[in-house]
C-alpha cells in the first residue's frame, strides 16, 4: 500500500512496517531505550505511571491524514490521503496481525541492546537486562506514531484486542472523526486514555497551521471536543481519561492573547487532563519550523501558569499537577492522586 519511495524514507527514520498489507508500522521511542539504558524515563511514565521500557509507539495508518500539520515529524508531503479504505475491510490487517507484527518488529528493534554473555569480544550495550527482558512483551500501546489512527476501520477492535491482552492504550486522535469517537465510545471500545490534540485556539489560525483536506475540520474537532466532554469516563468498569492536547509553538500558537480562547475550548470538552508539550524541531518538521521555534522549560512554565490562572477565574479547577523539564512538557488538571493509571 506504500510506495517504495516513502518505505525508503521510513526505514531510514528506523520505522518498521508490519503487517501483510503494510500500513502499520512501529518506532522504538527515545525514551524507551533511554529506559533500557537507565538513562531517565519519559513525561508519560513520570505522570502517568506507564513503563517507558514497556511501551510500543505505533500506528494502524501510518501515512494517511487529512492534516498537513506545520509541526509534523513526519513526511508530510508524502502522505496518502486521508482514506485508509472505502469500504472493504478484508483488505486490512486485523487488529490482531497488527499487534502481533508491532511486537515482533519492536523485538527486532531492540536486539542490538542484548549483552551476550557467551561471547568473547566485549559488548558496548549499557542496557538493563532486567527491563530488556521485561521490554519483549510491551504492555503499553501509545497509538500515536504518525497519521490518524482513526482512520483504521478496526481501530476500536484494536483497542478491544489490547485489552484483551492486558495492555494499556493511549490514543490520540486530531478530532476530525468525530463520529468514530461517538462509535468508540457507544461500543464500549475506548482506550484507557483518549487524547484530542488541539494545537490552534481559532479556525483561521487552525487553517493555516493544520492545512486540512477537510473543509470543515474546525467544526469537526469542535464536535469531538463536545462528544469527549460527555465520556463519562467508564469503559466496562474501567476509567477511560480524556486529555486536551496542545503541542506549543513560539510566536505561533502561544501567545497571551489565545489564552482565552484555549480556555474556552477547554470548557467545552471538559477534559481529564490538559497536557502541554513544546514543539521539538525533529525529523521533517525541521524543513518547516527552525530551532528558534522551540521553546525553552521556562516559557513553557509560564504559558502553563496563565493558562492555569484563566481557567481559575473561569471556575475550572484545573492546575497544574507535574511537570517534566527534559521534554518540556506539563499536565494539568484537578486532583494529582488521579494521575497514576490503575493497570488493567
Amino acid at each position: 500500500m506504500i510506495p517504495e519511495k516513502v518505505k525508503k524514507i521510513l526505514k531510514k527514520q528506523q520505522y518498521r512496517i508490519v503487517g501483510e498489507k503494510g500500513h502499520s508500522a512501529v518506532q522504538i521511542c527515545r525514551w524507551t531505550k533511554n529506559s533500557i539504558r537507565d538513562e531517565g524515563v519519559c513525561y508519560k511514565e513520570k505522570f502517568y505511571g506507564i513503563k517507558s521500557h514497556r511501551c510500543c509507539q505505533m500506528t494502524p495508518a501510518v501515512m494517511w491524514c487529512p492534516n498537513k500539520c506545520l509541526h509534523c515529524w513526519r513526511a508530510i508531503e508524502l502522505t496518502l490521503g486521508d482514506k485508509l479504505a472505502e469500504k472493504a475491510k478484508e483488505k486490512l490487517d486485523s487488529p490482531k496481525e497488527i499487534i502481533d507484527g508491532c511486537i515482533k518488529a519492536q523485538k527486532k528493534l531492540l536486539e542490538g541492546f542484548k549483552i551476550k554473555p557467551e561471547t568473547k569480544h566485549k559488548t558496548v550495550s549499557k542496557a538493563n537486562m532486567k527491563k530488556w527482558l521485561e521490554a519483549q512483551e510491551p504492555m503499553q500501546f501509545a497509538i500515536s506514531l504518525s497519521g490518524e489512527p482513526t482512520l483504521y476501520p478496526m481501530i476500536g477492535g484494536l483497542i478491544k484486542e489490547l485489552r484483551k491482552r492486558g495492555k494499556t492504550s493511549f490514543l490520540v486522535s486530531n478530532g476530525l472523526y468525530p463520529e468514530k469517537i461517538k462509535e468508540l465510545a457507544e461500543k464500549k471500545q475506548l482506550p484507557t486514555q483518549l487524547y484530542i490534540s488541539v494545537n490552534t485556539p481559532n479556525k483561521k489560525l487552525y487553517k493555516g497551521f493544520h492545512r486540512s483536506s477537510k473543509k470543515d475540520a474546525w467544526e469537526r474537532l469542535n464536535k469531538s471536543l463536545e462528544i469527549i466532554s460527555k465520556i463519562k469516563g467508564q469503559n466496562e468498569g474501567r476509567k477511560t481519561r480524556t486529555v486536551f492536547r496542545m503541542n506549543l509553538i513560539k510566536d505561533l500558537n502561544m501567545e497571551d492573547k489565545m489564552i482565552l480562547e484555549y480556555a474556552n475550548l477547554i470548557k467545552k470538552a471538559k477534559p481529564m487532563f490538559i497536557e502541554l508539550k513544546g514543539y521539538m524541531s525533529v525529523g521533517f518538521a525541521r524543513q518547516r519550523l527552525g530551532y528558534e521555534r522551540m521553546p525553552d522549560y521556562n516559557e513553557m512554565i509560564d504559558f502553563a501558569k496563565k493558562l492555569e490562572k484563566q481557567l481559575q477565574k473561569m471556575k475550572l479547577d484545573y492546575k497544574i499537577l507535574d511537570k517534566h523539564e527534559h521534554s518540556r512538557a506539563i499536565v494539568l488538571g484537578k486532583n494529582k492522586k488521579d494521575l497514576k493509571i490503575k493497570s488493567y
